[in-house]
């Protein structure tokens, strides 16, 4: 059936819109990788828009050689890892039980978990609780904060109840237990939405700031975010990098650069991850 004009008219204001929005979004990067390869000239004359003028790596060199950034990457990478995998663990945890019919109460327990999407303790007994429990200044700290999100465990579980109950009644005729029907049943037949909820996950521990700067405490253990954002603040920092060392870089470009060395792995990621995204999330969302 051919499209009515009405709807022509619909899907090419639809383009328009998302060609806007998607430019909105890429041009800020566009520029900021033009200033971390541009000569210094060029970014202090403000002749830098979408394109590298006079060429230069000076920028990434010396932000290797004069700054914390490869230990900030490296704390970023453990925060991310270790927060990924405990985040999925205990988020399936509670996602499987509540998405079988048998497990009694799940409504209310579903609906108590909801309630702390809408009201939370607040940030000073929750700093009191962290403390109590000896996590200031370690990376646990993080970990247990983020351990599971809300919304992920509720498209996890919405998933998880779209499986067919076919499946499982097949699995435990046969003999399967409640480890054995998850494990070699239910995660094969999970992979769209175990990818999207690992990009959520690495997504937010990967861009953790608040937290970061609330709870750890030694600089060594910052991560990438922060580092970049004290870099990004503190002039005074930058120039002490510049000076004494190549005359061919400007605060600017080591600015950019710190930028683009933050984003380059989620950029790297995505798109292995993208054709299991909307699979996961569309499905996931079918019900509840």
């Amino acid at each position: 059936m051919k499209d009515t004009v009405g709807e022509k008219i619909f899907y090419a204001i639809n383009y328009v819109v998302m060609a806007i929005a998607g430019l909105m979004c890429l041009l800020p990067l566009v520029h900021l990788i033009s200033l971390s390869l541009s000569g210094k000239d060029a970014v202090l004359s403000g002749f830098v828009t979408l394109w590298p003028v006079d060429v230069s790596y000076e920028s990434y060199l010396l932000l290797f050689k004069g700054t914390t950034v490869v230990q900030s990457f490296i704390n970023n990478a453990i925060i991310t890892a270790g927060g990924v995998v405990l985040s999925m663990v205990f988020t399936l945890l509670a996602a499987y039980p509540l998405s079988r019919r048998a497990f009694f109460g799940r409504r209310y327990v579903t609906l108590a978990i909801v309630f702390t999407m809408l009201f939370q303790g607040g940030l000073i007994p929750t700093y009191l609780t962290i403390k109590q429990l000896g996590l200031i200044d370690s990376y646990g700290a993080l970990w247990l904060l983020g351990l599971v999100s809300t919304f992920n465990m509720l498209v996890m579980r919405s998933f998880l109840e779209n499986i067919p109950e076919e499946l499982e009644e097949a699995a435990r005729i046969d003999g399967s237990g409640e480890w054995r029907l998850l494990l070699q049943i239910m995660l094969p037949l999970s992979l769209p939405m175990l990818a999207t909820m690992t990009l959520f996950y690495g997504v937010q521990y990967w861009n953790s700031f608040f937290n970061v700067l609330i709870y750890i405490n030694s600089p060594g253990k910052y991560n990438l975010t922060v580092m970049i954002q004290q870099m990004v603040r503190s002039q005074t920092l930058l120039q002490e990098v510049v000076q004494g060392e190549t005359p061919d870089v400007t605060p600017e470009g080591i600015k950019a650069a710190g930028i683009i060395v933050m984003i380059v792995p989620m950029l790297i990621v995505y798109p292995f991850l993208q054709k299991y995204f909307v699979k996961g999330v569309i499905i996931g969302a079918i019900k509840g």
